[in-house]
């Protein structure tokens, strides 16, 4: 379950700007804040059902860019390639230079 909640508050931070408004609203309750099902349901006066349902289609959303931009993918890919390098490199100057390519991310 933690593994899941960590690859979609990921995903959620890459791709939030293509959802919706009410999208980004359930994700955030949901994932970031921490609310129920039941909270949410409160909130927006409709089931937990439909909660649950509009969470669920944004999952797939999500996992849906993922597939088809890769962001999260080229990202672990550049900081594995980036954390490679530093322990390969000594020189000083190349450390640094590291150091402002990790930052910019």
């Amino acid at each position: 379950m933690i593994e899941k909640t960590t690859r979609m508050n990921v995903l959620f931070d890459f791709y939030q700007e293509l959802l919706t408004p009410k999208q980004r609203n359930y994700m955030e309750l949901y994932y970031l804040e921490d609310y129920s099902l039941g909270e949410i349901a409160n909130i927006y006066q409709i089931s937990r059902q439909a909660v649950y349902d509009h969470i669920k289609r944004t999952e797939t959303v999500l996992e849906t860019y993922e597939k088809k931009l890769g962001l999260f993918a080229k990202f672990m890919k550049r900081k594995s390639i980036l954390e490679q390098l530093e322990q390969i490199v000594e020189d000083k100057r190349a450390l640094d230079l590291l150091s402002q390519l990790k930052d910019l991310d």
